[in-house]
């Protein structure tokens, strides 16, 4: 019997590094690494609910969240380390989140909290938390058209579409709202949800949101009047009910798409075919137009930007949407949303934490209600944390942290009440169950029935895989 000392640290595909090194040896007894995967017990085993979702809403907080002031507080560690915000109860026994969001607290039951994400890469990668890529860099972050990007999930999603015809395109695979992502901003832009090597093609239908705000803030109030419309690729808002303006719109992407490399117009022209099917489909119109729903409902889901978008995507599932992504992003000025470097008690309490604990506990109940949430995915992230201890900068603030955050999955195929890791006693690493955005995207994929097998091709030509790493987290499943 051949024996391996040292550690049995787990590496990304599961394998420890012992059994890797004593796989290596009984090679030479014409065992392989392939013999001793098939031999392990989890390599067969089934994983259940493949496909389960029909539809899946993601709800991305841009600029990362404070797990210690959200949904893993340490009320027992040292003052600089836990803050200001005191812990309740919630509806699952044993479970405690922040103060500030009692509705959240109560529907907690219904939803796994993942307290143990996990990367290496403390910068805004949207693009790393999105798409399958394996590493990432701030040039990266900082173009969404750098080459080395992959695919959104949801480009992935549109790209991997049976097709039938160009009437089946009336109805996008993933649309993405308020606005184009870190479009109203300055003086970034960043990458993440795009066509990366597929193409601009491929990136999500974007909505905009066209509206006031009475305080100069869209996410602290905005009025009834206000609206989401769909816009072309790389474009102005286009009001979908204008019909009589739908051959400008032809010309205006023609002259866009002249403009264009031609390694970027792949996919392009089913772009499209796209917008004008969508400006003769009414589905999409209605599902945008959040004001067709009864007042207290808007008002339950909180007439902010980011409740009135979230509201809006349950619509766009209902009408057939695959991929309804709801971004709380910067406005006007970089390092806001999430990112609380600074001000973070008073914009946590004022207007970060009302927001989320109206629309998010609203969606939930609401689907629920519907009958949707058994076939619908609910995925709230961001992509990293906050740093254990507080710096300190003016009211209170916490830098970037990408070694322990938490996320929120519910619905289809994700298991109720529980809770999944854990971290140390500052919240700083993962005590067990360590998960990185890779592994989080193979199970969203496994839940939306994608094989994991499945590979793309960049543009070389080169297979890669659907995520560079990763593998599906058994214990979030039902």
């Amino acid at each position: 019997m051949l024996h391996i000392l040292g550690s049995a640290k787990r590496l990304c595909d599961g394998t420890t590094r012992r059994e890797l090194l004593r796989a290596g040896g009984l090679g030479f007894c014409g065992l392989t690494l392939a013999d001793l995967a098939s031999a392990t017990p989890t390599a067969t085993r089934p994983v259940p609910h493949f496909g389960q979702a029909k539809s899946c809403i993601l709800l991305y907080l841009y600029g990362a969240p404070s797990q210690l002031e959200t949904f893993d507080l340490k009320p027992s560690a040292p003052s600089d380390v836990r803050g200001d915000f005191r812990p309740r109860v919630s509806s699952v026994p044993g479970v405690q989140i922040c103060e500030h969001l009692p509705r959240t607290a109560q529907i907690i039951n219904r939803t796994t909290l993942i307290r143990s994400l996990t990367h290496p890469y403390n910068i805004h990668s949207a693009a790393y938390a999105l798409t399958g890529i394996p590493t990432t860099d701030i040039p990266m972050e900082l173009n969404p058209r750098d080459a080395r990007h992959w695919p959104f999930f949801g480009s992935v999603l549109d790209y991997l579409r049976p097709r039938r015809g160009r009437s089946s395109m009336a109805v996008p695979t993933s649309v993405a709202l308020p606005w184009r992502f870190s479009s109203r901003s300055e003086p970034f832009r960043r990458g993440g949800p795009y066509g990366g090597f597929l193409g601009t093609g491929y990136d999500p239908v974007w909505a905009e949101f066209s509206g006031a705000a009475p305080n100069g803030d869209p996410y602290s109030r905005i009025t009834a009047e206000g609206e989401f419309r769909l816009t072309p690729p790389d474009s102005g808002p286009v009001v979908l009910d204008r019909l009589d303006r739908r051959r400008d719109l032809l010309q205006l992407l023609e002259e866009q798409q002249r403009g264009l490399e031609a390694g970027a117009t792949r996919g392009y022209g089913r772009q499209q075919d796209m917008a004008f099917n969508m400006l003769l489909s009414p589905g999409i119109r209605r599902a945008l137009d959040v004001d067709r729903e009864p007042r207290n409902q808007r008002e339950r889901y909180g007439m902010t930007l980011f409740g009135q978008g979230v509201l809006a995507a349950r619509r766009l599932v209902e009408n057939g949407v695959r991929l309804a992504t709801v971004f709380w992003d910067e406005y006007q000025e970089a390092n806001s949303a999430w990112d609380t470097h600074l001000h973070q008690y008073s914009r946590l309490k004022n207007v970060l934490l009302p927001g989320f604990d109206q629309a998010f506990p609203t969606l939930i109940e609401d689907l629920e209600a519907r009958g949707m949430l058994d076939e619908t995915l609910v995925v709230c992230i961001s992509e990293h944390g906050r740093t254990p201890k507080l710096n300190a900068a003016v009211g209170g603030g916490r830098e970037h942290w990408s070694w322990a955050y938490c996320g929120l999955m519910a619905g289809a195929g994700i298991r109720r009440g529980h809770v999944h890791g854990s971290t140390d006693a500052e919240a700083g690493y993962p005590r067990e169950h360590p998960v990185s955005p890779k592994d989080l995207l193979r199970t969203i994929y496994h839940l939306l029935g994608v094989d994991p097998a499945t590979e793309l091709h960049d543009r070389l030509g080169r297979p890669l895989p659907l995520v560079g790493g990763g593998e599906i987290v058994r214990g979030v499943l039902a």
